[in-house]
């Protein structure tokens, strides 16, 4: 079902794990600032998987950082578990489009870093890394070096780095942009694994259609400049999922109807 609100039935009488309420931010200091994103208002449901996508230089990863605390000023306000001070924030975990394990330090010692940040004893630490590892299917890859890993593992590394800390929202901006497509898919299916696993709110910022409607609950198509939303689809697929589903007619039939929106708004950038 295709609808332009933006509240999800989920959240039917409760607070919302995060909550945009018309949030933009503009670049320059002229009489004509450009704006990036503007009146951007969206909720998103305790455990639910939102995918939001649009065309280049809609002001996707100015959405990432507006989200995740990483800028100071902007217009509108973001509220997390029905609070909008600083503070909220840290209960968000977010992982990089960029590749960001340490090279000098092993998939555990990637993965204890921000324990060890808190002031985590160190059986402790070891302790939880290895089970995330675990979870992000790394078992039997502790000591390795990321020189000696995949791309997709190193990823998974990265993921899992985020993850011990078991924050309350997960935020990712297109993590698997890097890989080829039989491993994001393939990667997708772990994310859809843990998520379920743990009931986790998780906010991906993607330009891949696929893994849009392989992931989502809903899918959030921006316009292109200024970024706002256009439409919300709802992904109507069962779950558990796996990319199994890939091969429905139910499955291509939502990518095609994202794709019609993303390409009209794809064409007026290219304009």
């Amino acid at each position: 079902m295709m609808h332009a609100q933006a509240v999800s039935p989920a959240m039917a009488g409760s607070v919302p794990a995060l909550s945009l309420k018309n949030v933009g931010k503009s670049y320059g200091t002229g009489a004509e600032p450009i704006w990036a994103v503007r009146d951007f208002s969206l909720d998103v449901a305790n455990g639910e998987f939102i995918s939001i996508i649009g065309p280049s230089g809609c002001g996707k990863s100015t959405l990432f950082n507006i989200i995740g605390g990483f800028f100071n000023r902007y217009d509108g306000d973001v509220v997390v578990h029905g609070k909008s001070d600083p503070g909220a924030r840290r209960t968000i975990g977010s992982v990089f489009q960029e590749e960001s394990t340490f090279a000098w330090r092993t998939a555990i010692e990637n993965v204890m870093f921000p324990l060890e940040a808190l002031g985590i004893p160190k059986p402790e630490r070891i302790e939880r890394a290895r089970d995330t590892l675990a979870l992000v299917g790394l078992e039997g890859f502790e000591n390795h070096y990321p020189a000696a890993m995949s791309g997709g593992m190193r990823q998974r590394v990265s993921i899992a780095r985020t993850l011990v800390v078991r924050p309350q929202i997960l935020l990712m901006d297109e993590p698997f942009a890097a890989l080829d497509e039989q491993t994001r898919i393939l990667l997708g299916d772990k994310v859809l694994q843990i998520q379920q696993q743990l009931k986790q709110t998780t906010v991906l910022i993607t330009h891949n259609l696929t893994e849009a409607v392989l992931l989502s609950d809903r899918v959030v198509i921006m316009t292109y400049r200024p970024g706002r939303i256009k439409r919300i689809v709802d992904i109507d697929l069962p779950h558990p999922r796996t990319s199994d589903i890939i091969t429905t007619d139910r499955f291509g039939q939502l990518v095609g109807t994202i794709w019609a929106d993303l390409r009209d708004e794809s064409n007026r950038g290219m304009k």
